[in-house]
């Protein structure tokens, strides 16, 4: 196994704060190989993420994993060590497949007219990383299901706090038949303070999706070992606290993004190592 580098650890860092703190409780292997797959994981969406989009970037991306998946040496040390920890945990290349292919309907795709559409998307850009973290931990294929759950419940969570942030990317991922349901026009600020109640029926409906989800992913933690679950189980209850607080009043998401402070974290592992502990 590659150990973690420079690289793999300040790609992960600058992405989810709650992930990355998470991250940190697991044990020393499988936290190795968390850092590697979510380096990959955002090194990719970096390209199409990137404010002008960098299509070609991406697109060389995937080429140098398709050489790295056949064994060849490709010195992107993120997509290197991505390949050799597919090879070592068995990742069913469908999944990495899925996964690519969701990160390119975001150079070609800007809005999803309903949940069936959305859904096609959510698989390969949220469902198959819960896929790669049960394969990381071992856990039996009984948890499949709930950890596709759990990857498109946090997906969602973060497409609810990122409103503002996916508008100046031009994309909306909220079913468009949702929008006109609540007489909105767009998502745009000004149509949500044209029409506050609309709006907040809107963001209350998509976050009682995300805790349906959530809570079919929950029932698929009797799969995981305690000493994993700690982490796992942490990101999921900060994410509900974002759920939270953006219900309180949806136009904060036009003002700040909602993150818990690192303060907040760490207790919520100390917590959950007491709480889990005594069960």
């Amino acid at each position: 196994m590659i150990m973690t580098n420079s690289t793999i650890y300040s790609l992960f860092k600058k992405g989810s704060k709650t992930y990355f703190y998470s991250t940190l409780f697991f044990p020393k292997k499988v936290k190795e190989e968390v850092f590697i797959l979510y380096s990959f994981l955002r090194k990719a969406d970096d390209y199409v993420d990137a404010i002008p989009q960098d299509a070609e970037g991406f697109y060389s991306f995937q080429e140098r994993y398709k050489e790295a998946r056949k064994g060849h040496h490709t010195g992107d040390v993120v997509v290197d060590s991505f390949a050799q920890l597919s090879r070592d945990k068995n990742f069913d290349e469908k999944w990495t497949q899925a996964f690519l292919k969701s990160m390119e309907m975001d150079i070609t795709k800007t809005q999803y007219q309903d949940l069936d559409e959305l859904l096609t998307y959510l698989y390969g850009s949220s469902e198959v990383v819960g896929l790669f973290m049960a394969k990381i931990m071992g856990l039996s294929p009984d948890s499949y299901p709930a950890a596709r759950y759990l990857g498109r419940a946090m997906q969602y969570i973060n497409f609810i706090r990122d409103i503002n942030e996916d508008l100046d990317l031009g994309r909306v991922y909220f079913p468009q038949e949702d929008l006109e349901r609540y007489g909105l026009g767009s998502l745009q600020p000004e149509e949500a303070r044209k029409n506050p109640e609309g709006f907040r029926s809107f963001v209350n409906k998509q976050l009682d999706t995300y805790l349906d989800w959530q809570a079919k992913a929950e029932a698929g933690f009797k799969y995981i070992p305690y000493r994993y679950l700690i982490p796992v189980k942490t990101a999921s209850d900060l994410y509900k606290w974002t759920g939270t607080q953006i219900r309180k009043d949806p136009q904060v998401v036009f003002q700040r993004k909602v993150k818990p402070s690192l303060p907040k974290i760490v207790t919520n592992v100390f917590t959950n190592s007491l709480r889990l502990g005594f069960n």
